[in-house]
């Protein structure tokens, strides 16, 4: 039950998990709690109302909610009313009751729209349960974006996943793909730039799946969209993220080519350089036409910095499956990437598969992966060393007049600037490169 709370207004803290997508309706949730009077709570583990946004993609994940869970009582005895949200909740509702019962409400991603009247109903002393999935879409019920955002904002235009890989949740958790009205995100995205956003990621669980009709009637895609969205003033910046390779269309690729708001770099995964496990995998691409798309859109836009996702030790993969992923990787060549041991994940189909790999060899092959990228991210790195860019400035740093930004390939950029704020896009020359982030100095007084 909720504490008793010293100030009128109820406080809540929101804690999200996992991916962008989560970030988003972690914030779309705050702005609907904000809606209905609650305040930002300054330390999150005073909240009256603590909401725990979780993913389910990986097991770690998923344990890490029950152990926030538990931490959530206070010393005195008296706890938050909690909420657990996302993609655990869709997936484990049944097992949430029965190992949190401290737990108020459980509300899966497709239902957090209606968080507020579930809050209401464990006030009266209910288990709030909704994991519904239902066919319209939740968008329209959230209230509109609010102002004062960062320089930088996730606008979620595709949802859901009908790709069914058999390593994954997300068609389980998510359903099946939606794509968000044009006018819709038009009106959102123009709420974003006015509340002080100058660059906008698109988010998806394949955002290139995204299509609708504009304006006009047209039948447009993700392209389409983006190009749309490039007119309008006051934005600087697009990204998207993620996307599938069977959903790279000509249109898309030649926008990397056309569109200069549109920033070098792609977010591409391929899971694995093996075509037996791809087929395993249900990936529905093959090692070839990966390599394909990645040297068209080069063709076009050759700064374009490549990165990907990749899992080892999927059931039955050897040695030479294995070898032939660090084939890709070394033929890709990314700037960056992520990389995970294959997590079991009940209900999927290939947490049933025979050839489940050992911890030892998950292991061993994660960190020779990792190894390999590493090498490639540090080395793109540094050969920006010496290069003039573009800035934009998102956070302060921990020296003295010194702000951390991204620059276009997504890098982070350190630059001592004293006298800019948050949100400015200023000129730099890269100076110095490490692992994870570079240093550069400020080129001219003016800014943007």
């Amino acid at each position: 039950m909720k504490s008793d709370s010293p100030t009128t207004a109820k406080t809540f803290h929101v804690k999200s998990f996992g991916c962008q997508m989560n970030v988003y309706d972690g914030e779309r949730m705050a702005e609907m709690l904000g809606a209905e009077g609650y305040v930002a709570a300054a330390d999150g583990t005073d909240a009256d109302l603590v909401v725990l946004n979780t993913c389910h993609i990986r097991e770690k994940a998923a344990e890490k909610v029950y152990s926030d869970i538990g931490r959530l009582k206070r010393a005195d005895g008296s706890r938050p009313t909690i909420a657990v949200a996302g993609c655990v909740a869709q997936a484990e509702g049944a097992e949430i009751a029965r190992r949190a019962p401290s737990v108020d409400v459980v509300v899966g991603p497709q239902a957090y729209h209606r968080l507020p009247d579930l809050i209401a109903r464990a006030e009266r002393g209910e288990k709030a349960v909704d994991l519904d999935m239902p066919l319209a879409s939740k968008f329209g019920a959230l209230p509109k974006r609010a102002g004062g955002q960062r320089p930088t904002a996730f606008l979620t235009v595709q949802e859901g996943c009908d790709k069914f890989c058999t390593y994954c949740v997300v068609p389980y958790t998510r359903g099946a793909e939606i794509s968000r009205p044009f006018a819709d995100l038009i009106a959102e995205a123009r709420a974003l730039v006015a509340g002080g956003a100058r660059e906008i990621t698109l988010l998806g669980q394949n955002v290139n799946a995204w299509d609708g009709a504009d304006d006009k009637g047209r039948a447009i895609g993700l392209d389409g969209l983006i190009r749309e969205l490039a007119r309008e003033d006051g934005l600087e910046r697009i990204r998207y993220t993620t996307s599938h390779p069977n959903d790279m269309t000509d249109g898309l690729i030649a926008a990397h080519g056309e569109i200069d708001k549109l920033m070098p770099f792609l977010h591409l995964p391929v899971q694995a350089g093996s075509d037996r496990i791809l087929a395993a995998m249900n990936r529905s691409h093959s090692v070839e036409s990966y390599l394909k798309i990645i040297e068209r859109v080069r063709a076009v836009r050759p700064d374009i910095a490549i990165s990907g996702d990749f899992i080892v030790g999927f059931p039955g993969e050897t040695e030479g499956d294995f070898q032939a992923t660090l084939e890709i990787v070394r033929a890709t060549n990314y700037a960056m990437a992520y990389s995970f041991k294959y997590s079991r994940r009940p209900g999927t189909p290939a947490a049933t598969m025979d050839g489940q790999i050992d911890d030892a060899a998950l292991n061993d092959r994660l960190q020779r992966l990792q190894a390999l990228l590493n090498e490639q991210q540090q080395a793109f790195n540094a050969a920006t060393v010496g290069r003039t860019t573009r800035l934009l400035l998102e956070r302060k740093g921990k020296l003295d007049g010194q702000l951390i930004g991204k620059s276009p390939w997504l890098q982070s950029v350190h630059v001592i600037a004293p006298g800019l704020k948050i949100g400015d896009m200023i000129d730099v020359r890269v100076t110095s490169a490490g692992p994870n982030s570079l240093g550069a100095e400020r080129l001219v007084e003016a800014v943007a």
